[in-house]
C-alpha cells in the first residue's frame, strides 16, 4: 500500500482542525490515570474545550473544541499527561485493563512504564507513525485482538508470544526481555517501512520483522502459533479483585464522558483505567465505597449493567464534529437506544436502505457512521448503520465481519 497523504494523527502539540473546532488527543499509556489526572482532564474539558472527554478505542482521551491550546499544553504537562514533546503521538500503548487485579497470567501493567520510557528515550522512535499501536495482553485475549502492530501476549506466568500485525508471530520471549523485544521490533518497523503507517501494510512485513527479531535476539524461542480472539466483551459491573477489593467496570455512553461526571470519578480518589472499549474501570475500592460509587454515578450516566443496550452501540463523531458526515449520527444512535430500537438478541435484521433515522432497528453490536469511511468502527462482527444521501443503510454482521 502506498500512502500519498501525510500522517495527520493529532496530539496535544498538533491539534486536528475538526468541523467543531480544534481537537486534542491525549495519549494515556495503558489507559492508567491517577485521580488528580482525571480531575485535570475534567477541568480542561470544562474550561478549555466543549465540556466533554471522549474516550478512544486505544484507551486515550480527546478534547473537542479546544479554545486555548497553550494553556491546555501547560496543564497537561503539569498533570504528567504530556511527558514528551517529541514522542507524544507515538505513545499508543494498550494493556489488559484488569491485569494485576482480576485474572490473567501476569500483571502487564508492570510493563507499561518501562515500554513508555523506552519509546520516549529512543530519538528514532519519534518517527513512528501516530497510528502505530502497541498491546500488552496478560493472556486473557482482551487486547491482542485489537490489531496491534507490535505487542506481547502472555501464554504462561513468564512467557509471552510476540504479536506482529495483530497475529501471533510464533516467537516467544520471557518477561524480562519483553519490553526490549517490543522496542527492537519498533525500530525494525521503521527500517522496513517506506511510507506505510501500519505493519500489515508492508508487503511480508510481519515475516520480515520476525526474521529480524530472531536474528537479533537469540534468546527468543518458537512455538505453535495461537489464534487471537477478534473481540472481547468490555469489563462491566462489580469485579472482585485478587486482593478482595472491588473494581467497577463502567460503560460510557458513546464514549463521551461529561466533565462533571469525570469530576465525580476523580473525587472517588482511586486509580482509573480507560479501556479500549471507550469505558472505564475504577479500581481498588472497598465494598462500601463501591456501593456508593454505583449509587451516585449510575444515575448520572455511567453504565454498570452488562445488559445495557448502550454497550452495543458505537458511533463516529458525526455532525457537527465532522464535515464529511451527512448527519448527527450520535444523536440518531442515542435516540435508537432510548426508543428501544437497539435489540439485545435475536436474528439480525435484513439489509435495508433509505431508512429514516427513526426506522432503524438493529440487533446486537452496531456501529453508526456518518459516511462510508466508517471511522471508529470496532473490530469484529457488527451491524453497520451508515448515513447515505437518502437515509440510512443497514448491513447485518454476516456481510461486515472483519
Amino acid at each position: 500500500m502506498t500512502r500519498t497523504d501525510p500522517d495527520s494523527c493529532p496530539g496535544v502539540l498538533r491539534l486536528h482542525e475538526a468541523a467543531d473546532g480544534p481537537l486534542a488527543r491525549i495519549r494515556v499509556p495503558g489507559g492508567r490515570l491517577a485521580p488528580a489526572q482525571v480531575q485535570a482532564l475534567a477541568e480542561a474539558a470544562r474550561e478549555l474545550a466543549d465540556g466533554g472527554i471522549e474516550l478512544t478505542s486505544r484507551a486515550n482521551a480527546q478534547l473537542r473544541g479546544v479554545r486555548d491550546a497553550a494553556e491546555l499544553e501547560r496543564r497537561l504537562r503539569a498533570a504528567g499527561l504530556l511527558p514528551s514533546g517529541t514522542h507524544e503521538r507515538v505513545r499508543n500503548i494498550v494493556a489488559s485493563p484488569l491485569s494485576g487485579r482480576v485474572g490473567g497470567w501476569t500483571d502487564v501493567h508492570a510493563l507499561v512504564p518501562a515500554l513508555d520510557a523506552g519509546v520516549r528515550a529512543a530519538p528514532r522512535l519519534a518517527e513512528l507513525p501516530g497510528r502505530v499501536l502497541f498491546t500488552l495482553d496478560d493472556g486473557r485475549g482482551d487486547v491482542s485482538g485489537l490489531g496491534a502492530d507490535i505487542g506481547v501476549h502472555a501464554v504462561d506466568e513468564d512467557t509471552y508470544a510476540v504479536v506482529l500485525a495483530g497475529r501471533d508471530s510464533g516467537l516467544r520471549v520471557t518477561a524480562d526481555h519483553a519490553v526490549d523485544t517490543v522496542l527492537h521490533a519498533a525500530h525494525g518497523f521503521l527500517e522496513l517501512r517506506e511510507d506505510q503507517w501500519r505493519l500489515h501494510e508492508i508487503p511480508d512485513g510481519p515475516a520480515a520483522l520476525a526474521d529480524r527479531l530472531r536474528a537479533a535476539h537469540p534468546h527468543l524461542t518458537t512455538a505453535e502459533t495461537v489464534a487471537l480472539p477478534p473481540h472481547q466483551e468490555p469489563p462491566i459491573g462489580w469485579l472482585t479483585q485478587a486482593d478482595d477489593r472491588v473494581a467497577l467496570g463502567a460503560g460510557v455512553r458513546l464514549g463521551s464522558l461529561p466533565a462533571r461526571t469525570a469530576e465525580f470519578i476523580a473525587a472517588v480518589d482511586r486509580p482509573v483505567v480507560i479501556t479500549p472499549w471507550r469505558g472505564l474501570v475504577i479500581t481498588d475500592l472497598d465494598e462500601w465505597a463501591a456501593e456508593q460509587v454505583v449509587r451516585v454515578l449510575a444515575p448520572i450516566g455511567l453504565i454498570f449493567d452488562a445488559a445495557s443496550p448502550w454497550l452495543q452501540v458505537t458511533a463516529c463523531a458525526g455532525q457537527p464534529g465532522c464535515a464529511k458526515s451527512r448527519t448527527d449520527v450520535r444523536a440518531d444512535a442515542a435516540a435508537a437506544v432510548e426508543a428501544g430500537r437497539v435489540l439485545p438478541s435475536g436474528p439480525p435484521q435484513p439489509a435495508a436502505d433509505e431508512l429514516a433515522a427513526d426506522e432503524v432497528v438493529a440487533t446486537g453490536r452496531q456501529h453508526w457512521s456518518g459516511c462510508d469511511r466508517r471511522c471508529g468502527r470496532p473490530r469484529g462482527p457488527a451491524t453497520e448503520v451508515t448515513a447515505t444521501p437518502t437515509g440510512y443503510r443497514v448491513v447485518p454482521p454476516a456481510a461486515t465481519a472483519s
